[in-house]
């Protein structure tokens, strides 16, 4: 069956503004509800992606979002669960059933194409609420009869991240770091990449079935990443790694704060190496590492890279 139009859950957020540009560049109508239209306004720009406002934890809204679409994107994810938020069972695992509900009731025959944002070591005996609710999402996609693709990826980094950007700031505003859990190892994958496998998976018909993971060319600790943003950046900082126990205090903290940095939970899933282990990129895309891409973003945050952009932006 043909794929015209893709309804795209969580299209809004980092990954999805770059999934949905990805779909927009193959000539695929994109429908992308969110609950917030200012939050998705930088979507506007693209010439067939629909915002429609919506609740896509509201199954009979669900179930409408997908009348007449050919497939469907789920990129909804928390890092943290808790109170006053969509919590990790909501999110992944209660999201994933009302989908397949809507999949099956939609139209004749239903939407059956299906791809799947979860994450490496995504398993539902894992040792975190996230990488278990993320292993019982793919559990129910994966029994649910529908043609799914599920994708694993270790951590995002690009332009709008949560991460390198997180760094920099923090780096930014003290004189030293200590990075909590500095030995926790990952193999970061560029946003475009990803963005490049999700829409290269709705015309390969033989990626029905088959989860992939997906990481960068390298691995690097938490704490050699925060000094090559140091490095990046031009910020000349003491840069310490906590051990065990000063990590799950670091943690414990910060879940207080506004806007958590991290948790203990994100702790409990740091426990697992998040690399791949020397598997392929798939679809012959060839992952951009994090050396070849941050700096082109990172470097506006030098002294000498805010002027140029100032000078860009008022041309002179």
């Amino acid at each position: 069956m043909s794929i015209t139009t893709i309804c795209v859950l969580g299209g809004s957020g980092f990954v999805g503004r770059h999934v949905c540009a990805a779909l927009a560049a193959r000539g695929y109508r994109v429908r992308v509800p969110t609950r917030d239209r200012e939050r998705a306004k930088h979507l506007t720009m693209l010439p067939t992606v629909e915002l429609i406002a919506a609740d896509v934890h509201d199954a009979a809204t669900l179930k409408e979002l997908l009348q007449g679409c050919d497939a469907v994107i789920n990129l909804v994810g928390v890092l943290h669960g808790g109170r006053g938020k969509v919590g990790f069972a909501a999110a992944h695992v209660e999201l994933a059933r009302k989908l397949v509900a809507a999949c099956r009731q939609t139209g004749a025959g239903g939407v059956r194409r299906l791809l799947q944002m979860s994450a490496l070591n995504a398993a539902p005996d894992g040792p975190s609420d996230y990488l278990r609710s993320k292993g019982e999402a793919e559990a129910i996609l994966k029994s649910s009869g529908l043609d799914v693709t599920i994708f694993r990826p270790s951590v995002i980094f690009g332009r709008e991240d949560n991460f390198l950007n997180m760094f920099a700031t923090l780096l930014k505003c003290f004189p030293a770091m200590i990075v909590p859990a500095a030995r926790a190892r990952f193999q970061p994958v560029c946003v475009s990449d990803v963005a490049h496998a999700f829409a290269e998976a709705l015309a390969q018909q033989d990626s029905i079935g088959k989860s992939y993971d997906l990481c960068g060319p390298k691995v690097y600790t938490l704490k050699e990443l925060a000094e090559f943003v140091a490095h990046t950046t031009g910020v000349r900082r003491l840069i310490f790694g906590a051990d065990s126990a000063l990590t799950h205090v670091m943690a414990f903290a910060m879940e207080c704060l506004p806007g958590k940095m991290m948790s203990l939970d994100n702790v409990r899933s740091m426990a697992l190496d998040s690399v791949c282990n020397g598997c392929a990129f798939p679809f012959g895309i060839v992952p951009e590492s994090v050396e070849a891409v941050a700096p082109a973003w990172l470097a506006y945050r030098t002294p000498r890279g805010r002027y140029a952009h100032f000078r860009d932006r008022t041309q002179r």
